[in-house]
């Protein structure tokens, strides 16, 4: 599998380029796309999604105005105090032929980095700036898709529209999607030699960080599911070395998770009591026990499934010391954060009245149909 970096470059040639990026953002050799339009006297401005451009930015953190230490090209922020500071603004455009995305999704509609391609593909119609999409493998898979879509009322930057919480699509499909209403000057380049039911170890890449607790492909194979532990007060595992992969709360008794979880019988996965103790985050220099989840077969993981397994069953140990998370998330107010990451309050009451994991999925199942039949047409890959 190649990404095509050469054929992007040509395009570009003697345009003045804005460029969405961060630390994904190089070629086989590990050259930055920054650098390279750089040298030749393209990039005209960056702009620094979550985590920054060079990924110096920790989760939920602000990424500030700044230059670029390594080209001294103007970083404006896409990730600010204000729902606002997220989308381009039209006095950075004015002045750009086109606008470049080139990041490395992680195939769950949670991560951030498609909701700002989106938001930047509309600034750009907005604008009358072309729009180019460097596209790159989704690391988990394009054939399957899991969870539900987001209803209206509980959009926020982890579900601006309504796919799926694992979507199956790469950056350049859901960009062609989107762009159905948007009616940008939309331009995707293509991978060479990408399948749908790859997983990204078949693709030859090496693999960058694309975020700070995104270490490795196991991580980015959980997270459309273990991602659903940031709408709790269980630790997803931030602050340990294996985010994602560790979960569990001070109160709880791993080896009666474990018990509970195998009972389920969850695809690709087994469960091994652990415990730990978070350096920063929920529950930051208290021992916490829980889980480790190992993965036997990414293949046939249902990671959003085994998300709400891990709900359904910490919540069951103990239902007064469990929480649904509360407080501002993700820019947005008085919803919580469970119900803008399933996308709806279905969720959080069915959990509350004691459906099991089977009843939550099925739920999802009538608006997945939907999802799929609506993304067929914008698909590229076989």
């Amino acid at each position: 599998m190649k990404l095509a970096v050469p054929e992007l470059l040509a395009s570009l040639q003697g345009l003045r380029v804005g460029a969405i990026l961060n630390p994904t953002s190089v070629d086989q050799d590990f050259r930055h796309l920054a650098d390279l339009l750089h040298e030749r006297k393209a990039l005209a401005a960056l702009f620094g999604p979550e985590h920054g451009v060079r990924g110096d930015v920790q989760y939920l953190e602000e990424v500030g105005e700044s230059r670029d230490p390594r080209t001294g090209v103007i970083e404006h922020s896409l990730y600010g105090r204000t729902f606002e500071s997220l989308t381009p603004q039209p006095g950075q455009l004015e002045h750009l032929d086109a606008l470049v995305f080139d990041i490395q999704d992680v195939g769950s509609r949670y991560y951030t980095y498609l909701a700002t391609m989106g938001l930047a593909l509309q600034a750009a119609a907005r604008a009358k700036v072309r729009f180019v999409v460097l596209d790159r493998p989704n690391p988990i898979g394009g054939a399957r898709v899991e969870g539900g879509i987001i209803h209206p009322g509980f959009e926020s930057f982890v579900g601006l529209w309504p796919i799926c919480a694992r979507h199956g699509l790469t950056a350049g499909e859901l960009a062609l999607l989107l762009n159905a209403e948007a009616g940008a000057d939309l331009q995707v380049i293509q991978m060479q030699g990408w399948k749908r039911d790859q997983l990204y170890p078949d693709s030859g890449l090496p693999w960058v960080m694309p975020s700070p607790n995104m270490p490795a492909i196991e991580t980015a194979l959980l997270y459309p599911g273990l991602c659903l532990l940031e709408g709790t007060n269980l630790s997803e595992g931030r602050g340990t070395t294996r985010p994602f992969e560790l979960w569990g709360a001070p109160w709880l008794d791993g080896a009666r998770l474990v018990q509970a979880l195998a009972e389920e019988k969850l695809p690709g996965v087994r469960f091994r009591p652990c415990s730990f103790t978070p350096t920063w985050d929920k529950h930051s220099r208290v021992r916490c026990h829980g889980v480790q989840i190992h993965i036997d077969d990414p293949r046939t993981l249902e990671p959003v499934r085994l998300g709400v397994a891990c709900i359904v069953h910490a919540r069951a140990q103990d239902p007064l010391q469990f929480r649904w998370r509360t407080g501002r998330y993700e820019f947005v107010e008085h919803i919580p954060a469970i119900d803008l990451l399933t996308g709806s309050a279905r969720f959080r009451a069915s959990v509350e009245a004691g459906q099991s994991v089977a009843q939550l999925c099925a739920a999802w199942d009538p608006e997945r149909a939907q999802y799929l039949a609506r993304r067929e047409k914008f698909l590229l890959y076989e």
